[in-house]
Order: structure tokens, then C-alpha cells, then sequence
């Protein structure tokens, strides 16, 4: 029996990029809706009920961050940003905002199918509330909180449980600097991101293979961290 077609969104107003990413999308047997401003976007949302929505943040009629402030108040669905800005600022943004991921355009359709792949076992994971997360050798178990690394059990501080706690619950997406610091050490440390980094190369000591060359724990350079999935190690980003 065959998978039900998981049905994508894209707004964008750009007709090239709607018609590359109904092919794209549908010969890799997705259902693919297609908006060219962010209103129409929204109703789409709302009356198509996607799996993921693709949005481009330079629309027409509204912002993209607009839509999605507008989105996250009654929808949890996967949002991948596409957008010409590259700068880290507008990255940090929209994860901020409610992003689950940010690909910067060009972009190659393998990359985002693989992030889309990723988003959407991160929602059925979730849905799922499976209580053991495993990513290569790497397993957490919630329940016991326990960690292990090719089995063999590893001992974290309080601390550095949390923060990989935090990264396990957004497994495959970026969690912000801001957002990691403030809910480990509170709003006071918001700001103390040299502080995080030195916490993390102390905790990619312990569950990283290589520290140094990271499999698990990816920086994003000026916006955070991201718990790679498994399709994300074997897709190398």
C-alpha cells in the first residue's frame, strides 16, 4: 500500500520558481499547492491543510515574517524559509518568529528536499512523542534521561543535559543562540553566546566521535546549533 501524498505549499512570487518547485516536488510524489502573495498563502493554509509550507519572506502584498507571525498563531505546520537574504540577522529572525528551517536562495532541489524530508519527520516525531530520539549512534532517552553513544553510556552535567534536551525536542532544526541561552540560563544571559560556545565544544567532548569535525551537534555560523537527524548526516548538511 502506498503513502498517503504529503501536500506542500509554496508562496513565492516568483512564476519560474513556482513552476520548478511543482515539478520538483511532484516527481518525488508530493502534492504541491502553489500562492504567489501572502494572503492567498494564508487561505491556502488554512483550507488545503499542507504538511509543510515553503515561503519566500519578499512578497508583494505582506512580508514573509508577517505570514508567518500570522501562520504560528493557530498552526504548528513546518515552515522552510526561501529567500534571497542570506545575512544571519534575517536568519536568526525567522527561526525566532517560528521557522523550522531557512535555505537561502539558489538553491540545489536535492538540499531542500532533504530539509523538507527532515522537517517532516521532526512533525511525526513529534506527534508521535516518541520518547527515545536516535541520530547515528547517538541515543537520548527522555524517560530515563539517559545518553549513550554506540551504546556506551556518557555522563552529562545537569547543563549540558538540558541544552541537548532542547536540541532533541527541535531535533533537525536551528535553535537559535537566544533561544538556548535563555532557556538554560534566563533572560539575563540572553547575550552570552561566547559563553554557549564553550559549553558546547565541552559537550561535543562527550558525544561527538570527532569533536572537532562535529557529526551530531552542527554550528550554524552567527545563528546556532541544529541536532542533525539522520537525513540530515546522510544528506551532509
Amino acid at each position: 500500500m502506498n503513502r498517503a501524498r504529503e501536500t506542500i505549499l509554496v508562496v513565492d512570487d516568483e512564476p519560474q520558481i513556482l513552476r520548478f518547485m511543482a515539478t520538483g516536488l511532484g516527481a518525488h510524489d508530493y502534492s504541491v499547492a502553489t500562492s504567489a502573495s501572502g494572503a492567498d498563502g494564508l487561505r491556502l493554509a488554512a483550507t488545503a491543510r499542507p504538511d509543510l509550507v515553503v515561503l519566500d519572506l519578499g512578497l508583494p502584498d505582506m512580508d514573509g515574517f508577517a505570514v508567518l507571525q500570522r501562520l504560528r498563531e493557530w498552526s504548528k505546520v513546518p515552515v522552510i524559509i526561501l529567500s534571497v537574504r542570506s545575512h544571519e540577522g534575517e536568519k536568526v529572525r525567522a527561526l525566532d518568529v517560528g521557522a523550522d528551517d531557512y535555505v537561502v536562495k539558489p538553491f540545489g532541489m536535492a538540499e531542500l528536499l532533504a530539509r523538507i524530508r527532515a522537517a517532516l519527520r521532526r512533525r511525526v516525531r513529534e506527534e508521535a512523542a516518541e520518547p527515545v530520539f536516535q541520530t547515528g549512534g547517538l541515543e537520548v532517552d527522555l524517560i530515563r534521561r539517559t545518553v549513550a553513544v554506540d551504546s556506551a553510556p556518557v555522563k552529562l552535567s545537569a547543563k549540558q543535559y538540558k541544552l541537548l534536551q532542547i536540541l532533541v525536542a527541535h531535533a533537525g532544526k536551528v535553535v537559535t543562540h537566544h533561544q538556548l541561552l535563555t532557556e538554560i540560563w534566563g533572560p539575563a544571559h540572553a547575550n552570552d553566546v561566547h559563553y554557549l560556545r564553550i559549553f558546547v565544544r565541552k559537550l561535543r567532548m562527550k558525544i561527538e566521535p570527532e569533536p572537532s569535525q562535529p557529526r551530531y551537534l552542527a554550528t550554524e555560523l552567527g545563528v546556532g546549533y541544529r541536532l542533525r537527524t539522520q537525513d540530515q548526516i546522510d544528506g551532509g548538511f
